[in-house]
Order: C-alpha cells, then sequence, then structure tokens
C-alpha cells in the first residue's frame, strides 16, 4: 500500500475554508458577475450575457467566489458550489467533499459512500436537503436488521446540486444531530438564475477493475431552467443516468476472538509440553496478545450498479415580497453484486503456526492437517438491492412589513432500501470438494497467501467433483419516513450594535421500519451428491491475475475457483432439494426464496425544537466584528417496537457448524424521551485590513443508532462450539453530547489566494458502551458438550469432529438426522443434524447490550490550508492537512476479554491539487490521502490501513457553450487493505484500478 507518512514534511494551513473543487462544470450555475468596466482577466474566461453584464467562469472565478463565501461566513462553514463539485471527475458528491479539510470518506464497491468530518464518522455527521432533515437507508450488510443513520452519499449524483454547506460546529437555527457536523445540500432554483439556463453532458466510462472484459459504460445528465411572466414564475427541471459496471476483488481471513498466552481454551495454541506444541514456533508469551485465523478466502466481486436522479422545481414570485417553491426530489441506486468465492476453515486441531514477537504476536504462518473429509469450498453469492428516495417539500417566503422575513417551510421525504429479485439481498450457495489433506494461510505480504494439498486422487479442479453443501438466503428491509415543518422569522434591525434577530420552530417526525429474516440450510457435509449437479454449470476461473499490484499475489496462493450462475444454481437447488421451500430454517414468501421476516422493528423518534438567534455588528478600535449568540432546545421522545423471533433448540449440523431452531414470534415495545439545550455563540474580528480571526463555542448532539435503541433479546443463529452472541437494546439511551471550540485565522492575501490556520476541540460525553454478559437463553443446550459427545469420544479414541458425528449419528438415532454420508477413502462417514437435549450442558452466549456510560472523550486537531494563485498565468494550487488526536486510542496490547472504548474514524488527513485554467483550457491533478484509522470493535478491533489517491481531469472549450474533457480517478491504481491487532493480522486486500472517463458538454 502506498500513501504519505504521518511524518509528512509539509504541514499546510486551514480554517473554515470554502474550498472550491476543480475539474470539469456539468452546469453553469455558480458564475461571478463582474459590472462592465472591471477587471474581467483573460479574454477567454468571459462573455456578455443578454444583459451586457460580463459573467467569468472558470476554475479562477470559483475560486475567488468560494474565498468570498469562507470570508463572509459566520461561523466554521465550508461551503462548495455546483460548478465546482461538477468540474471534478467524483462519481457522487462524497468523493467531491473529500477534497474539504477535514473531511475525509469511507468507499463501498469501490465509490464513496459515506464521509467523516474532523475524526467522527458517518454516524455522527447529519445530512440535510435545503434545511429539511434527510431520512436515510441503506441494508448494511444485507445479512442482519439495518440499523444506521449514516446517510449513503452513493445514492446521489453531482448533477442538479447547486452547493453544498459543511457547519463544522452548532448553530441554533441549523437542525441538530451532527457532532461532526452538518452537511446542508443546495438545490438550484428557477427564480435565481433569470431567463433560460441549461447543460446537458454524456459520457463513456471505462472501469478497469472489472474482471474479464473491460466494458464502457454511459452516463447522461441534464439540466434546464427557465422564467417567464416578467421573471415572476421559474420552472427548472434536472436528471442524469449513471451505469457503471466495475469489479472489487478482495482477499479475506476472518479471525477469532483474541487470547492471551496463558489461555488454555478450544482454539487456543498448544501450552508448553502439551501434545502440538512442538509445531507451534516463536510462541506467544504468557502476557502476549493473539488471535487465531477462523476461516479465509479469496472473493472474485463483480459490481453492476445503475443510478438515476432527478428534480423537479416550480417557483412563483406572484409580488415582489412572496416566494412560493413546490420541489420533488428523486434517487434511484440499484447494485446488483455476485461474489465467487473459494475459502478454507480452520477446526484448530492438529496445527502448526509461527508468530512474531509481542507483545502484540501476528501470525507469520498457521496451517491444520485434517483427517480425511475437509472440505474444500466453492461458493457463490448474490446481492442485488436498490435504495430509493422521494422528498416532496413546500416553501413560502414573505418579505413582511418592518424588515421581517417569515419562511414557512414542510417536506414529506421517504428512503427505502430492499432486494430486486427473488432470493433476497445477501445470499450465499456452497460448493465443496472433500479431501483436503492441510491447508495454510501464510502473512509476510500485503494479500494473505492461501494455499491446499489434496489426498491423493482427488483434484480440486475436478468439477465432476463439486457437491452442493449448505446455502442462505437473506432478506432484509429499511425504510425511514420523515416529516418536518418549519417556522422561522428573520428581523433585520439595522441598529448600531443589533445587527438581525432569527427565531423559529421545527417539528420533525421520523419513522424507521427495519426487518430482516432469512431462510438457511445447514448440510454442509453436502445436500445432495455431486452427480445431481451438471458439470457445465460451472466454469473455472483464475485467481493470481484478479489481484495484480498485491505483493504475495504471485507467491503460490490457490490457482482457480469455479464460478456459477447464481439464478440458475439456486432454481437447480430448489428443483432438487426444495432448498428455499422446505429450507432447515425459516420460511419463505410463495413461489420465492425472499424469506419472511423474523425480525421486525419499527422505530417513532418525535422532536420539537424551538430556537432563537441574535447577530450583532459592532467596531473594536474602529475594525469590524460580529457576534452570533443562539439558543436551540430539542425535546425529543422515542418509541420503539420489536417482532424477534423465539429460540427452541439447537443443532450441530457440520464439524464446526451449529444453528439455533427458531419458533414463533414475539413483539416488545418500549419508550423513552430526552431533552437538550444547545447553545452557541460565534465572534469575529479583522484587526487589520484582510486578516480575520474567528472564535466559536456549541453544544451538539448526535443520536444513537436504531440497533441500540431497539427492544428485546436477539441471538445469532449460528453460535460455534464454545459459545454463541447475541444483542439487547436499549431505547432509552441518550445522544452523545459534544462541547466544542473552534480558532481559526485568515489572511486574504490575494483576489484568490489566502492562508489559514484552525484549531478545535471537542468534549464529548453520554457515549454509548457494549457491555458483554455471558448468560444463558431459552435454555438451549450445547449438542457438542454432553453425554454423546463424551460418549464417542472415548469409544473412538479422538475428537476429531467428523468421526464423532459420525459415532452419534450412527449410535443416537432418536435424537438425530441423517440427511447425507460422503466416502472417504473407502470409508463411509454420515452427515447430518445433531439436536441439543435436555442432559446436554447449557450453551453459553455473550450478549451486548448498549448504555450510556460516565466516559468521556476529547478530541481536537489543527486544519491548514493554503490556496493561490500564481499571478495571471493560469496556474495555482490548494494545499490542506488536517492533524486530528484525542485521548480515546485503542490499546490493542491490553487483555482482549476486557473490552475497549475508542472512536471510530479518527485520522489525519490531506489534499493537494495543482490546476491550470487559461485559453479555454482547464487541467487540474488532485492526491487525497487518508491516514490509518481504527474501524471499530471494542475486544477485537479493526483497522483501515492509510490510503492515497490521484486523480485527473482536463477540459477544452473549442467553441462557445460546446467542451469536450477528459477524468480520471485513482489514476495510480490504488488498493486498499485493513487488518486487526498489527498488520500481519489482516482482515482484507484489495486490489486497485484507474477509472477514465470522457465526453462532450454543451450549456446555454
Amino acid at each position: 500500500m502506498t500513501g504519505i507518512g504521518k511524518n509528512a514534511s509539509v504541514r499546510f494551513l486551514s480554517g473554515v475554508s470554502a474550498l472550491a473543487l476543480l475539474g470539469l462544470s456539468q452546469a453553469a450555475f455558480a458564475q461571478e458577475v463582474i459590472p462592465n468596466g472591471a477587471d474581467a482577466g483573460d479574454p477567454s474566461e468571459v462573455g456578455l450575457n443578454e444583459d451586457n453584464v460580463i459573467v467569468v467562469t472558470g476554475i479562477r472565478a470559483s475560486l475567488a467566489e468560494s474565498q468570498r463565501i469562507k470570508r463572509d461566513a459566520q461561523g466554521v462553514v465550508d461551503a462548495i458550489s455546483a460548478e465546482d463539485i461538477g468540474k471534478f471527475p467524483d462519481t457522487n458528491l462524497a468523493e467531491s467533499l473529500q477534497r474539504i479539510t477535514g473531511v475525509s470518506i469511507d468507499r463501498q464497491n469501490g465509490e464513496g459512500s459515506t464521509v467523516t468530518v474532523r475524526g467522527f464518522g458517518p454516524e455522527y455527521n447529519l445530512v440535510l436537503l435545503n434545511g429539511r432533515q434527510m431520512p436515510t437507508s441503506t441494508l448494511g450488510d444485507g445479512a442482519s436488521a439495518p440499523s444506521t443513520r449514516s446517510f449513503d452519499f452513493a445514492n446521489l449524483a453531482s448533477e442538479g446540486v447547486a452547493g453544498v454547506e459543511v457547519y463544522k460546529t452548532g448553530r441554533a437555527s441549523v437542525p441538530s444531530g451532527g457532532i461532526g457536523s452538518t452537511i446542508n445540500i443546495k438545490t438550484p432554483r428557477p427564480l435565481d438564475t433569470m431567463g433560460l439556463r441549461g447543460s446537458v453532458a454524456a459520457k463513456a466510462v471505462l472501469d478497469t477493475s472489472r474482471n474479464g472484459k473491460d466494458e464502457v459504460t454511459p452516463e447522461f445528465s441534464g439540466i434546464i431552467s427557465d422564467t417567464f411572466a416578467d421573471e415572476r414564475f421559474g420552472v427548472l427541471l434536472t436528471g442524469s443516468y449513471q451505469r457503471r459496471k466495475a469489479s472489487n476483488n478482495s482477499g479475506s481471513v476472518g479471525f477469532r476472538d483474541g487470547f492471551i498466552g496463558s489461555e488454555n481454551n478450544w482454539g487456543t495454541l498448544p501450552q508448553p509440553g502439551t501434545p502440538g506444541a512442538q509445531n507451534v514456533t516463536n510462541r506467544p508469551g504468557p502476557d502476549d496478545v493473539y488471535e487465531i485465523p477462523q476461516s479465509a478466502a479469496y472473493d472474485l466481486i463483480d459490481i453492476d450498479r445503475e443510478r438515476i436522479n432527478g428534480q423537479l422545481v416550480l417557483q412563483a414570485r406572484p409580488t415582489d415580497t412572496l416566494t412560493a417553491t413546490v420541489d420533488y426530489t428523486y434517487s434511484r441506486n440499484k447494485i446488483e453484486v455476485r461474489d465467487s468465492s473459494v475459502g478454507i476453515w480452520f477446526n484448530f486441531g492438529d496445527t502448526s503456526s509461527e508468530w512474531t514477537d509481542g507483545p502484540v504476536a501476528g501470525p507469520v504462518f498457521y496451517s491444520e492437517n485434517f483427517a480425511p473429509g475437509k472440505d474444500l469450498s466453492y461458493s457463490g453469492a448474490l446481492s442485488a438491492n436498490q435504495s430509493e428516495n422521494k422528498s416532496l417539500g413546500g416553501n413560502l417566503v414573505w418579505e413582511a412589513p418592518g424588515n421581517v422575513t417569515v419562511v414557512l417551510d414542510a417536506h414529506h421525504s421517504t428512503a427505502e432500501s430492499k432486494p430486486t429479485n427473488k432470493y433476497g439481498s445477501s445470499t450465499s450457495i456452497g460448493n465443496a470438494i472433500f479431501g483436503v489433506q492441510s491447508q495454510t494461510i501464510n502473512f509476510e505480504n500485503d494479500l494473505p497467501v492461501l494455499s491446499y494439498n489434496m489426498y491423493p486422487g482427488i483434484d480440486p479442479l475436478d468439477a465432476s467433483l463439486i457437491t452442493p453443501t449448505g446455502n442462505s438466503f437473506r432478506n432484509a428491509y429499511f425504510r425511514d419516513e420523515i416529516n418536518q415543518v418549519q417556522l422561522t422569522g428573520h428581523y433585520d434591525h439595522g441598529g448600531d450594535i443589533l445587527d438581525s434577530i432569527d427565531a423559529g420552530f421545527s417539528f420533525v417526525d421520523n419513522k424507521v421500519r427495519s426487518a430482516y429474516g432469512f431462510i438457511q440450510n445447514e448440510t454442509w457435509g453436502g445436500v445432495g451428491p455431486a452427480s445431481d449437479i451438471p458439470d457445465d454449470l460451472f466454469t473455472l476461473v483464475t485467481i493470481p491475475d484478479k489481484f495484480d499490484g498485491l505483493s504475495g499475489a504471485d507467491a503460490g496462493i490457490i490457482p482457480a475457483l469455479y464460478q456459477f450462475d447464481f439464478a440458475n444454481y439456486a432454481d437447480l437447488l430448489e428443483s432438487l432439494y426444495q432448498v428455499c421451500s422446505q429450507s432447515q430454517t425459516g420460511s419463505v414468501q410463495p413461489g420465492t426464496c425472499l424469506a419472511d421476516y423474523t425480525t421486525d422493528r419499527t422505530i417513532s423518534e418525535k422532536t420539537i425544537s424551538p430556537f432563537v438567534q441574535a447577530n450583532f455588528a459592532f467596531d473594536v478600535f474602529d475594525r469590524p466584528a460580529h457576534i452570533i449568540a443562539g439558543l436551540r432546545y430539542d425535546q425529543t421522545t422515542v418509541a420503539s417496537s420489536s417482532l424477534l423471533p423465539i429460540p427452541v433448540g439447537t443443532r450441530w449440523t457440520g464439524n464446526n457448524e451449529f444453528a439455533l431452531i427458531l419458533g414463533d414470534t414475539q413483539t416488545l415495545t418500549s419508550k423513552g424521551s430526552y431533552q437538550n439545550w444547545l447553545p452557541n455563540i460565534d465572534f469575529d474580528i479583522e484587526p487589520i485590513r484582510n486578516v480575520k480571526l474567528r472564535a466559536s463555542y456549541s453544544h451538539t448532539i448526535t443520536r444513537a443508532n436504531y440497533a441500540d435503541l431497539q427492544g428485546g433479546l436477539e441471538l445469532a443463529t449460528n453460535p460455534t462450539i464454545s459459545q454463541g452472541t447475541g444483542s439487547l437494546g436499549n431505547p432509552n439511551l441518550v445522544p452523545f453530547k459534544s462541547k466544542n471550540i473552534d480558532l481559526s485565522a485568515e489572511w486574504y492575501y490575494g483576489r484568490a489566494s489566502y492562508l489559514s490556520v484552525g484549531f478545535f476541540n471537542k468534549d464529548v460525553k453520554n457515549f454509548i458502551s457494549v457491555d458483554q454478559i455471558n448468560r444463558t437463553a431459552f435454555d438451549l443446550r450445547n449438542p457438542a458438550d454432553g453425554p454423546r459427545y463424551q460418549a464417542a469420544v472415548a469409544a473412538l479414541g479422538t475428537t476429531d469432529a467428523t468421526q464423532v458425528r459420525d459415532y452419534i449419528l450412527r449410535n443416537y438415532p432418536g435424537s438425530s438426522t441423517v440427511t447425507g454420508s460422503t466416502v472417504i477413502d473407502g470409508v463411509t462417514y454420515l452427515q447430518g443434524d445433531i439436536f441439543g437435549l435436555p442432559e446436554d450442558n447449557l450453551f453459553n452466549f455473550q450478549i451486548a447490550q448498549p448504555f450510556n456510560n460516565d466516559r468521556t472523550a476529547n478530541i481536537h486537531g489543527w486544519e491548514f490550508a493554503i490556496q493561490h494563485q500564481f499571478w495571471d498565468t493560469g496556474f495555482g494550487v490548494i494545499l490542506n492537512y488536517t492533524i486530528v488526536d484525542g485521548d480515546t486510542d485503542y490499546d490493542n496490547a491490553l487483555n482482549p476479554n476486557i473490552g475497549q472504548f475508542a472512536l471510530t474514524g479518527l485520522s489525519d488527513s490531506a489534499n493537494a491539487v495543482a490546476f491550470f485554467d487559461k485559453y479555454g483550457l482547464q487541467a487540474r491533478v488532485a492526491y487525497n490521502w487518508r491516514d490509518e484509522f481504527y474501524a471499530g470493535g471494542s475486544f477485537d478491533p479493526t483497522y483501515v490501513e492509510a490510503y492515497g489517491q490521484i486523480d485527473a481531469s482536463a477540459s477544452y472549450e473549442f467553441t462557445n457553450g460546446l467542451s469536450v474533457f477528459i477524468e480520471a480517478i485513482n489514476l495510480t491504481g490504488e488498493g486498499r487493505r485493513g487488518h486487526r491487532r498489527s498488520d500481519n493480522f489482516v482482515t482484507f486486500a484489495q486490489p486497485g484500478y484507474a477509472r477514465y472517463s470522457g465526453g462532450v458538454r454543451f450549456t446555454f
């Protein structure tokens, strides 16, 4: 992996930046108007509009406008204009926002999805549309009930957006909910730009990450606005269509919970002097922390994404003092992800390994030998989902007598995510070739190196040996509906000190439904013979070439895997074995594999928020100064209802696979409420000409995610031999609360050049911790821990799971069911389900329950930026660097059985942009970097490693209004990697590839 190190030699200054983003224009709605006779700069960038006013466009004009926004802002606000966003080769708003000082992004399926601001992750940032709180919708991992409040920017294209405001500190007039920031997306209005305006663009996109043939996909966008009837009425229409085909291949390792060297439990390394200890090199010491790999896989992931955005705006200004607006915004993002995988699992029997030195001992390699019957997994998964957002809003602005302006705004908005096929939101079909003799993971490269040896006579690439095994079909659904009414008033006093007063009231009714169900067949020993499945259903695909650029790809990794068409295979399995209609666990909607919901949660949040804000303007020693002081009151009531299944039994379904047997469902309803007073004060002064100093203090909040608020005990349906897991919500959680201080100094030394430095400090309380409680649940028994198991071990003289299970299935038919068999070296071993009995020992479950703790955290940092134009050459640069630090770092060397508190997403970030804008030619190169950050895990931490990416673009306007452009994202093909406690504990490694596009644009 590549990137800038923490000790980068140059750190640049930033504060309250309104960073103008550079590149290729999608729409020319953000323009600077210069009066006749003013210096218009280079004649290639100016023109006369119909009113004979010189209009300046291009990168340099955008920078000048952004600098004006920055300079005139009250408090800490970043702003970017539509022209700037459109000029980046970015697929969505998230990838545009990452150019702002202090903003970094997380990527999903190869493109920007969520944002982190000043180290606070996506759940800590509130997103508004035209000042309205927007619903959020995503299916998350697709394998559990969705729960996040994070806004997915992948749903939005950049076309048709007038601007974005990022409020980094609280303000009474801005809705609450974002400790990191409040991000307001602004869409254009026809009466803002009189007359006929528009832009249309078409481009072709080539994503070189695509496995197989590099396909070119289309993107179209357009915006048109017109006013008529003496500019009293206006209509605006925007639309965009984008299709993208890409791949996001990944090598991954799943680990068990962490251990300390002195532990002696199932799955731990053998203690010195015990059998197997001689196979461990450099064993972790008694106090060292280590983790054991549970599974590993290579996944070839193909993505097909289709995104449609549109907006219709109608405006009327019947009088000079009254403006009415009705707008409808629509977005739909459909994503189909196909995953073909080859994987291995460990049973923690006859193992050998080597380890790095402590106190955090990482694996150099981990290997295991097996008795006959061990499987090599070939699986396939399909995820086909769509997220759809709709918002209908109305707005009235009345400029009343007495310098009073009254605004009434209301909207009804929904966000919904659901699967688009008959199989579900996250699915998996397993296959296996039985006969693995040994398998190994080597951790010495960026890519985990997986390898295996088969028993003699068994060819892992012989399609006729592929046996269908277990499968699962998961069905998730999420819908968020927000109805909001806001009434605000502004009084322009214009006095010597009191400049104006703002006051208002907001009511938000937020209704959330999150549902989930699944069907599953734990037939890991085989649901039927290999002969049932046609060989030509499978296609052999090589693996090493799919990980070009990652060290380890040429180090003897698994050479190939088998792909199959998921839909055809699922239908075949249904016709042969009724895997959906007669599944072992769960039930389905008739004629489909869509599981009936077994978890169905509804949450209702109602919030009332009055506020008042006074704005003062005065002189200090004859220099202009301003103070804004405000207070917002939030009162929220929460009602949570959960429909959950009740487990009634357990099954031992495979060597290390267990499943719960689910019975009827029950509904539990809980309520909670909380109140918050949120003050703020902003001060700025210009002590000398072109130098501005700012200071801000505010209180902000972030609400708990929906899963934490749900009621009812929910158990994970697949426990391990040692324990199961579960969760229990808490609707009485109060929000996170932060007290914020911001200081900044800015020097505007040129028309579009400035230097700035800013400091921020956040003291946060009411953190939500998860307490792990070990307990039994529903009298569930462990079928691998009781008299039958002990009898089998005594009779066989081994703990080998294949032989033990065969013994129980043959000798205890009354408490087991045979579902198949496998022949290994001439010996037939039964496969099937072994059920828990009252005489078996109780299953232990580790239940996670959230609660507000008394922990506090301090997060502080610096933002540095410089924006500079080199005279009238057309060349310029933008450089910024953000340092984020705090007192909540995770200590990887502490006992892993004790949970730790740490904030996700804290990391430094930087941007460097060089551009040219003259003679009709616009070009820019941008580098964005984010340092390594903690991604979560109270007991077992995960980290995403440092990442840097270069983007570039160029355009040329060869005739008035008509231009051609080219764009490139991730020009050098940087890959991504994550790990647990140390670099050796790799969790994922993904190669990176460039994405290119080119097209033509016409504006009028």
